[in-house]
């Protein structure tokens, strides 16, 4: 029989397999239609679309630019102030806005908390789905400790709608600088902690370590992006390599993978970036912290917001990778078009590349070392 998606006839030996999509282990309503030798995938199709939640459609029918930025939340829900970050960025881009200082580092402390809360996540349930599940509770501990600061400063845990054309929607609370200065304190602990229980225990080695290689050619030819393509020893990170908002103000690194454990991109190389990368949130944090200054949050937020007809890409460095937003302004008040390039969406396609040859058990290390969100692949 001919093999639908495959364009190739099925071998004796082999069988098509659905992995998903209600798999505990796809991250989200993700089916991977696999076909397998054995244990051995010969080769995949990963079928998305089962949580497409029309965000492109709902933007245009908005009747302003602001009412656009709640579901900007609830595209990668994990990551919902990166989401809004590269939005209103975008938005002041196209205004000819120029925020206040106090703003600037405000939101990037945000963005780099929930930076940090993403990786969090994504370790912990990769960890479970290795087969660890203590490092997801402690992994979760601290996630809540930023979703704490978050509550404190606009009531929300998890859909903010916190950063705002021009400014912001709240000024952070008199508190907030300490208690953050003491969380960036303990983290570190936290860190520690987590490579003895997970990044260099010999089974997570094993399970992760030379499985789902992707070269760094390849990972430039899928364009991917984040973690996954700085796991491949590509050093690309727009924060530093396409600056924007005031990144270029701070010291940071940008950690790579380095085929310690293995080979250059494989999945321990992934997920050990983030956690490096979770160090060098810390240092961006402590800096910004410390050089805040006085303002008013809301002075530069438009009361009318209408643009000239005109239109405006720009990219940010979410947690996933380059999360882009391209708007289109017909001179109204609402826009014409939103468009968004979705580092999820994109990281995906390398799924197949990286699982060919490996075994079935192999393809949820694989997949979990991406860290996708179904909200942002299928918007």
């Amino acid at each position: 029989m001919t093999i639908p998606g495959f364009g190739r006839r099925l071998k004796e030996q082999e069988m098509v397999i659905n992995m998903g999509p209600q798999h505990p282990s796809t991250h989200g309503v993700l089916r991977l239609e696999l076909i397998v030798d054995g244990e051995i995938v010969v080769d995949m199709i990963p079928h998305i679309g089962y949580l497409h939640r029309c965000f492109e459609k709902h933007a245009e029918q908005m009747t302003n630019y602001q009412q656009v930025i709640p579901y900007c939340d609830r595209m990668d829900y994990i990551a919902a102030m990166n989401n809004d970050f590269g939005y209103v960025v975008a938005c002041e881009k196209l205004l000819n806005i120029k925020v206040p200082e106090r703003v600037e580092y405000i939101r990037v402390i945000m963005a780099e908390l929930q930076r940090i809360a993403s990786h969090l996540l994504a370790i912990g349930t990769y960890g479970m789905d290795i087969g660890a599940f203590t490092p997801f509770l402690y992994c979760l501990r601290d996630r809540e400790k930023i979703l704490d600061l978050f509550e404190t400063t606009c009531g929300a845990r998890l859909l903010y709608n916190y950063m705002w054309i021009g400014g912001l929607s709240h000024d952070i609370p008199a508190n907030f600088q300490e208690k953050t200065r003491n969380f960036c304190r303990t983290f570190r602990s936290t860190i520690a902690e987590l490579n003895e229980l997970l990044s260099y225990n010999k089974i997570f080695i094993e399970r992760t370590a030379n499985v789902g290689v992707l070269p760094a050619d390849v990972a430039l030819n899928y364009a991917v992006s984040g973690p996954v393509l700085r796991g491949s020893g590509v050093q690309w990170d727009l924060r530093r390599n396409d600056p924007y908002s005031i990144y270029d103000r701070f010291e940071f690194e940008i950690p790579m993978g380095k085929g310690e454990m293995g080979t250059v991109g494989d999945c321990w190389d992934r997920y050990i970036v983030r956690v490096r990368e979770m160090e060098q949130c810390v240092r961006i944090i402590e800096q910004a912290v410390e050089k805040i200054p006085e303002g008013n949050v809301q002075s530069a937020v438009p009361k009318r917001i209408r643009p000239d007809a005109n239109e405006v890409y720009v990219r940010t460095e979410a947690p996933k990778g380059e999360l882009g937003y391209y708007i289109v302004a017909d001179g109204t008040t609402s826009p014409s078009r939103v468009k968004v390039k979705s580092p999820c969406f994109v990281n995906l396609s390398a799924l197949p590349a990286m699982s060919r040859g490996a075994m079935i058990a192999d393809v949820i290390a694989i997949l979990g070392s991406i860290d996708i969100v179904l909200g942002e692949v299928d918007r």
